[in-house]
Parts: structure tokens; C-alpha cells; sequence
């Protein structure tokens, strides 16, 4: 591929990825409210890989030209969007800084256990705790990637501009310019994120009002998004 396209592009893909929207307060209400916004920002991502996928394929290209289908998308995505914000919105007076270390308090029965010299008690708090966690993490992952993964804007973003960038003349086949483009795109948005994600953290650690109030306007956000998404492409002709 030709230098020059591949420098734009990521200038481009830059811009996007630092454009708040619905990634944006999705990212920031799971770096207040959550142990950790790893799994949160990874099925984000995820979702730009399914694009990515779609798009070098070729099928992104048949759903944004079949209108029904585009129609029935956007109305799963904003359904979508509507309930996690609406999920966002019930937590907000409760939303704070959690840091990522569990203090646990002994358990009685445990510490007894301990002192008479029974070593083989079952840690069922500990099994529950992992368990807790592990499907807190699928939950947050599988968000994220129903976030990006079902947002019409993202596939019709990727149709409209990837395009522009492929160079006819170039050895390389199309499909594998525009995978390497959505990669790009991928790379750059896994820096964006997870800087929005620190940040987040970082400004709000100590302002547990800014947190509830941040949270709020996420949740807002989201259903704002989810509103629009439905009178673009379902509403208006």
C-alpha cells in the first residue's frame, strides 16, 4: 500500500476513535464503576474486529445495500443501547471509584478451622468469589462487544471510508488492504480506550460526586444515541 494512504487513514482513524459517543461513556461508566475496565474495553475492540472481518469479506458492503436489513440492524442496536443505558442510569447515585485490590475480612469459621488444625476446610467464599468474577468479566466483555458489534454507524463508517483508502494499483489484494486498514483502525482505537479508561480513573479516583455525575451523563448518552440511531435510519425515509 502507498504511504500516503496508509498515513491518512490512521490520522482519520485517530480523529474517529478520539470522537466521544456511545464506546466513550460505555469505557468511562465501567472504569468508575468496575474492579477493572480490561474486560469492558477488549469486547469493545472485539467488535471492531467483527467489522473489520465483515468488511474484508465482503458482506459489511451487502448489508448497508440491503435497506431492510440495515433497518432491522440499527433497530437491535438501539434497543441495545437503550437498555445498557438505562442499566447505566439505575446505578448512578451508587457509581464511585473501585480500586482494583479486595480486602477480605477472615472468615470465622475458617480462622477456627485454622487455629484447631483443620487445614481442609472448604474455601466455598473464595470458590464464590472467582466465580462472581468470572461471569462479572464475560458479562462486561460480551457488553462491550454487543456495543461496537451492533452499532450500524461503525459498519457503515468502516463501507464508506475503508474504501477510499484501497488503491487499485497496488499488488496487494483488496480484502487484505482492508484488513490491514481495520487493523490499523483497531490499533489505534486500542490506545485511545484504554487512555480514555485511565483517564477516567485517574480524574475521578478521589471525586466520588464527579463519578455519579459522569455516570449519569454516560447512561444519558447512551440512550440519547439509541434515540438518534432510530430516527436516522428507521424514522426519516
Amino acid at each position: 500500500m502507498e504511504l500516503s494512504l496508509f498515513t491518512g487513514f490512521a490520522l482519520v482513524s485517530l480523529t474517529l476513535a478520539c470522537t466521544p459517543g456511545a464506546d466513550w461513556a460505555y469505557i468511562i461508566s465501567s472504569a468508575i464503576s468496575k474492579r477493572t475496565f480490561i474486560p469492558a474495553v477488549l469486547g469493545l475492540l472485539s467488535g471492531y474486529l467483527f467489522h473489520t472481518a465483515l468488511v474484508a469479506c465482503g458482506i459489511a458492503a451487502v448489508v448497508a445495500g440491503s435497506p431492510w436489513l440495515l433497518s432491522w440492524l440499527t433497530a437491535a442496536g438501539a434497543i441495545y443501547l437503550f437498555w445498557l443505558g438505562i442499566s447505566t442510569l439505575r446505578g448512578w447515585k451508587a457509581a464511585s471509584f473501585r480500586d482494583g485490590a479486595t480486602v477480605r475480612e477472615p472468615d470465622a469459621r475458617t480462622d477456627s478451622g485454622s487455629r484447631t488444625g483443620n487445614h481442609h476446610a472448604p474455601a466455598t467464599g473464595s470458590v464464590a468469589l472467582v466465580t462472581t468474577t468470572a461471569t462479572t468479566t464475560r458479562a462486561d466483555f460480551l457488553k462491550g462487544l454487543l456495543t461496537s458489534a451492533t452499532n450500524p454507524k461503525a459498519l457503515l463508517l468502516y463501507v464508506a471510508l475503508i474504501p477510499q483508502f484501497i488503491s487499485r494499483e497496488s499488488p496487494w489484494p483488496l480484502p487484505v488492504q482492508t484488513a490491514t486498514l481495520g487493523l490499523m483502525h483497531f490499533a489505534v482505537s486500542i490506545l485511545v480506550y484504554f487512555g480514555v479508561a485511565m483517564a477516567a480513573r485517574i480524574l475521578l479516583r478521589s471525586r466520588p460526586l464527579a463519578a455519579r455525575l459522569v455516570t449519569l451523563l454516560s447512561g444519558l448518552i447512551m440512550i440519547c444515541l439509541s434515540a438518534g440511531l432510530v430516527i436516522e435510519q428507521v424514522i426519516l425515509p
